[in-house]
C-alpha cells in the first residue's frame, strides 16, 4: 500500500477485544461489564504468554475496545487511560484503540463498526484480510467479519445473543492463541 510516496509492506495482526478476552469482565446476571476501577482491572489467565506467542509468530497485537462507560459518565477517561497504561506495561501490544462513545452517539469507531480496525490498519500498515479478531461478543465478531478479518469467538456463555458467523470458536485467550497459531502454520493458510 503506498504511503507518503513509498511502499510499506503490510503486516498481519491479531486484534483482541479487551474485556472478556484480555481482561476479566465482571459478569452480573449473565451480562458482562467492564471494570470501573483499577482494583477491579485484571488480566485473564495466560494473557502475557498468549500475547508473547502471537508476537513471536510475527503478528502485531492491537487491543480494540468499546468503553461506553466513559461517554455515560460512569468512569473517568483518566481511569481508563490508567488501565490501558497498566495493560501496555504488562503486555507487549502495539496499540490500544478505544471507543469512548455510547451506542446512541452513532460514531464510526464503536464495534460492530470497523473504525478502530481501519484506523489501526492505516496507522500500523496492517493487512486486515490477513489478520484475526478475537472477541467475546457479537459486536466484536461482526466488526471483524465486516473488516475482512478471520474471527475467533471466545464463548463465555453470556445471556445475550451469540454472533452469527464466527470463523472459529474458543474457550479462552490461550485456546484462541493456540488455534490462530495452528491455523497459520497450516499449509492451507494464506495471508
Amino acid at each position: 500500500m503506498p504511503q507518503h510516496g513509498s511502499a510499506r509492506a503490510l503486516r498481519s495482526a491479531v486484534f483482541l477485544d479487551r474485556d472478556g478476552v484480555v481482561c476479566r469482565s465482571i459478569v452480573r446476571d449473565g451480562k458482562p461489564y467492564a471494570a470501573r476501577t483499577l482494583a477491579e482491572f485484571r488480566l485473564v489467565p495466560r494473557a502475557r504468554e498468549s500475547v508473547r506467542l502471537l508476537r513471536g509468530a510475527g503478528f502485531l497485537v492491537v487491543i480494540v475496545t468499546n468503553q461506553p462507560d466513559i461517554g455515560a459518565g460512569l468512569v473517568a477517561r483518566s481511569t481508563v487511560e490508567s488501565m490501558h497504561a497498566r495493560l501496555s506495561s504488562r503486555l507487549d501490544v502495539d496499540a490500544v484503540m478505544t471507543c469512548p462513545h455510547m451506542r446512541s452517539d452513532g460514531c464510526d469507531c464503536r464495534k460492530p463498526k470497523t473504525g478502530m480496525l481501519v484506523e489501526a490498519a492505516s496507522r500500523l500498515a496492517i493487512d486486515l484480510n490477513a489478520s484475526f479478531l478475537v472477541g467475546d461478543r457479537a459486536s466484536d465478531i461482526e466488526a471483524g467479519n465486516t473488516a475482512g478479518c478471520h474471527t475467533v469467538f471466545i464463548d463465555r456463555r453470556y445471556s445475550e445473543p451469540r454472533p452469527g458467523y464466527p470463523d472459529q470458536m474458543a474457550t479462552s485467550l490461550a485456546s484462541a492463541t493456540r488455534l490462530i497459531l495452528s491455523l497459520t502454520e497450516s499449509p492451507n493458510y494464506s495471508s
